[in-house]
């Protein structure tokens, strides 16, 4: 896989350019992100985008690398996007 490769975004969100170098950065993680459907890929991607400080951001985007890694399809303990509703869909 390369750097240039695009990988897709969530139901509302775009997919930002440092999560998704993040998402590149393994092989099974980039697996794991294609593997999810447009809702789960939205909840992580307004879950890191939620982040008030950088330092929070870095670091839920090396959770989120975690996460996918060992199979989580959703961000743990997030309530989920508040903009899905936007959406139709629940």
């Amino acid at each position: 896989m390369t750097g240039e490769q695009q990988l897709a975004g969530g139901v509302v969100h775009l997919l930002p350019e440092d999560l998704q170098q993040a998402l590149l950065a393994e092989p099974a993680i980039t697996a794991a992100w294609q593997d999810i459907t447009p809702l789960a890929r939205n909840e992580w991607i307004c879950w890191v985008e939620d982040a008030k400080q950088a330092a929070t951001r870095a670091k839920r985007i090396g959770r989120a690398q975690e996460e996918l890694a060992a199979g989580k399809r959703r961000p743990c303990r997030w309530p989920g996007c508040a903009h899905r509703e936007k959406t139709g869909k629940a």
